[in-house]
């Protein structure tokens, strides 16, 4: 249930607000929570290749995309990163749904993913600081 509101609907919110909430936006929000649902359901049933790898692209890399996404916003209008955001989510929702070979997070890579969150932390908090 956490992963779906995590990595479903909290990206499809997140477009909708960018959005403004236009009716434009529903389609791509409809379409994370769909993929999201069907990820969940069916590739973590029959997502695994191998125990390092997953059968497309896993719904908790797309927050971590989403995040470095975000530290670019300030170079563009609203609108403009609107649709940023929205292409990006359709790109996402499509490669979660795909047969792309992903290798697991393991082993040394959660250092690497240890080090990506403390470097994003700072440089949120960084900029929330200097504002």
């Amino acid at each position: 249930m956490i992963d779906i509101v995590n990595f479903g609907i909290l990206p499809a919110v997140i477009l909708l607000s960018y959005g403004n909430y236009n009716i434009w936006f529903l389609p791509g929000a409809f379409v994370i929570i769909a993929a999201s649902a069907i990820r969940l359901t069916y590739f973590n049933v029959y997502g695994l290749i191998d125990s390092k790898t997953y059968k497309g692209f896993p719904l908790d890399n797309n927050v971590l995309i989403l995040a470095l996404l975000f530290l670019f916003e300030s170079f563009f209008t609203t609108s403009t990163f609107s649709i940023i955001i929205y292409t990006l989510m359709m790109l996402l929702s499509a490669l979660n749904l795909s047969s792309i070979p992903t290798l697991k997070f393991g082993g040394k890579w959660v250092y690497a993913l240890v080090a990506y969150v403390l470097v994003m932390t700072s440089v949120f908090g960084w900029n929330l600081w200097s504002k």
